[in-house]
């Protein structure tokens, strides 16, 4: 978007004067749904730590690879997308339907923008179905009531944060509702994360990330690998680990992520993930 109008978001609920991390994310993906605000937000970020793009392809290539995993190689057909974000190129519902048209999903997401962007999201197969909830993680009984209306807890479910658990800044509080979400589902469920860290890149990203929580925006607080890996905690964890995005089977081809950065595949970025069996 750019030279938006000031009544282009009027009566929407979206406030175009504060940056926005899921706009900001979309920009950094190549998309068009984002703000001057989030533009300069984020090209203030990549100023300071110039590869977060390349993280942001890291972590969209990631989620294809373990939708893809989980679709096709665990016979999962239930997906529960925590904090989905803006639709982009190949969704959670559009990786698991190419694979199993009777794949489920559940989105959930309370940004304003992404509700007025929801329709993109509400395709689906006949066979299978989708559905976009707006609700706030820091309501994980809200979410369960209303997935539930979609989503068949006597079956295994795959629970997603996407980069989003940041968002939360008390570990502890961030473990507790995603237990929240994943106890009620049977065994044979996973659980998908991937968030940020600063470990590969440093100091850089640290600086980054201050001066974005400094901007108005909601905050993010990276995380170590080890308190990552504490999420999956009681859980079997798939291989090969929980370990930087990029490194997590790199062997399933994900069309164009080969360009991100120098016409190679980066080895390790600063986003931390994994998937876990329930058992």
């Amino acid at each position: 978007m750019t030279n938006e109008p000031p009544d282009a978001i009027a009566g929407t609920g979206i406030d175009a004067s504060i940056p926005h991390s899921a706009r900001i994310w979309n920009y950094w993906l190549g998309g068009k749904d984002n703000y001057a605000v989030d533009r300069t937000a984020g090209d203030a970020y990549i100023s300071v730590h110039p590869d977060v793009t390349v993280v942001a392809r890291a972590s969209r290539a990631f989620l294809t690879r373990s939708v893809t995993h989980l679709a096709r190689d665990a016979g999962i057909r239930q997906f529960l997308d925590v904090g989905t974000g803006l639709p982009t190129a190949d969704n959670t519902h559009e990786i698991a339907q190419r694979v199993a048209p009777d794949a489920r999903i559940v989105y959930v997401d309370n940004d304003p923008l992404v509700l007025a962007h929801a329709r993109a999201l509400l395709t689906s197969t006949r066979e299978g179905a989708t559905r976009y909830l707006e609700a706030d993680m820091h309501e994980p009984e809200v979410i369960l009531a209303a997935a539930r209306e979609v989503l068949d807890f006597d079956q295994p479910i795959a629970l997603m944060f996407m980069g989003v658990l940041g968002h939360i800044g008390d570990l502890d509080e961030a473990k507790a509702i995603v237990r929240t979400l994943l106890d009620p589902m049977v065994p044979g469920s996973y659980l998908v994360i991937n968030d940020g860290t600063d470990v590969i890149v440093g100091a850089a990203v640290g600086k980054a990330q201050d001066e974005y929580n400094d901007s108005g925006a909601v905050a993010y607080h990276l995380r170590t690998p080890e308190q990552i890996a504490s999420f999956f905690d009681g859980l079997e964890i798939v291989e090969p680990g929980i370990l930087s995005v990029p490194r997590w089977r790199p062997e399933v081809d994900v069309p164009g992520i080969a360009t991100i950065h120098h016409n190679r595949v980066p080895d390790e970025v600063d986003a931390f993930g994994g998937v876990g069996r329930k058992p």
